[in-house]
C-alpha cells in the first residue's frame, strides 16, 4: 500500500510509523487514521519475520495532536454516528497494544488528546524535554477516547488519571517521567535515530517470547491467579519449543555470549 499521511519503511528488522500531517500538527484526519490501521495490520503479518520491533513518531514540531477540531466544527453527528464512528477506529488500538513486538513511541512535542493515547499506548514512551502530553478531551467537552480509559489509570493509578482527565492540563517530560507516563527522557538531536537504536536492540530477543509475555501482562489486571499461571505455562510451553530457545541454551552449554543480553547493549549504546 502507498501512503500519503503516514511514512511507514522498516529497517533491519524495526518498522518506523511517523505521522505525517506536520502542518497539522498531525491531527488524526480520516486517511491518516485508516492508513495508520492498514500500517498496523501490515506490521501484525510481518512481526517475528522483517520486522522485530516498531517505532511511532510524528512529522515536524508534534507527535499527535489528537482529533481534528477544525473538522468537527464543520460538520456535526449524532449520538449513534460518534459511536459507531469510534467502534470502527477500536480496532486500531486493539492492533497497536497487542503487537507481539517491542512498541517505542518518540513523543518529541505535543501529544494531545488521541495522539497522547497512542503514544502511551507504546510498551516504552521515549520523550524530548519539548515533549507535551494532554487528556485535551475536557477543553471540548469531550472524555478521554482511543483507549485512554484503558492506559491511562494503569500507568499512573486512578486518582493521578482522574486528575489529568478533569482538568486537561499539560504534563511536560520531567514530571511525566515521574509519575511514570515516560520511560526515558532523550534528547533533540538525533532522537529519531535513538529512538530506533533502542528498538533495535530487541532484535536480539526471542519474538516469541516477549509476543507471549506482552500478551499475558496486558490481561494480567483483569484476571486471577489460576488464570494467569495457566497463560503462563501454556506461553512456557510455546517458548521451551522454540529454536530460538533451543539456540541460546546451546549457546550457554558451549559457554558462548548470550544471544540476548541487554546490559551489554546497553553499554554498546553508550
Amino acid at each position: 500500500m502507498s501512503y500519503n499521511e503516514i511514512i511507514f519503511d522498516v529497517a533491519d528488522d524495526v518498522a518506523t510509523l511517523t505521522f505525517n500531517r506536520p502542518d497539522a500538527l498531525n491531527a488524526l484526519a480520516p486517511g491518516m487514521v485508516e492508513e495508520f490501521g492498514a500500517a498496523l495490520a501490515d506490521i501484525k503479518a510481518r512481526a517475528g519475520k522483517d520486522i522485530k520491533a516498531l517505532v511511532l513518531a510524528g512529522a515536524g514540531r508534534a507527535f499527535c495532536a489528537g482529533g481534528d477540531v477544525k473538522a468537527m466544527n464543520a460538520r456535526e453527528r449524532s449520538a449513534e454516528q460518534m459511536r459507531a464512528h469510534l467502534r470502527a477506529s477500536h480496532h486500531r488500538m486493539v492492533d497497536l497494544m497487542n503487537l507481539e513486538v517491542p512498541v517505542v513511541s518518540l513523543v518529541h512535542g505535543p501529544a494531545a488528546g488521541a495522539g497522547a493515547n497512542i503514544a502511551l499506548a507504546a510498551d516504552f514512551v521515549l520523550a524530548t524535554p519539548k515533549a507535551m502530553f494532554m487528556q485535551a478531551f475536557g477543553r471540548i467537552g469531550l472524555v478521554p477516547d482511543w483507549g485512554g480509559f484503558y492506559v491511562l489509570p494503569r500507568l499512573v493509578g486512578l486518582q493521578k488519571a482522574k486528575e489529568l482527565v478533569f482538568t486537561a492540563r499539560r504534563v511536560g517530560a520531567e514530571e511525566a517521567k515521574q509519575m511514570g507516563l515516560v520511560y526515558d527522557i532523550i534528547g533533540e538531536d538525533g532522537a529519531l535515530e535513538n529512538a530506533q537504536a533502542f528498538a533495535q536492540r530487541f532484535t536480539h530477543a526471542s519474538t516469541t517470547a516477549i509476543g507471549v509475555a506482552k500478551n499475558i501482562l496486558n490481561q494480567s489486571f483483569n484476571l486471577d491467579l489460576h488464570t494467569l499461571l495457566e497463560l503462563e505455562a501454556s506461553g512456557q510451553g510455546a517458548c521451551a519449543t522454540s529454536e530460538y530457545h533451543r539456540a541460546a541454551v546451546k549457546r550457554f552449554a558451549d559457554k558462548q555470549p548470550a544471544m540476548f543480553d541487554w546490559e551489554k547493549l546497553d553499554q554498546a549504546a553508550t
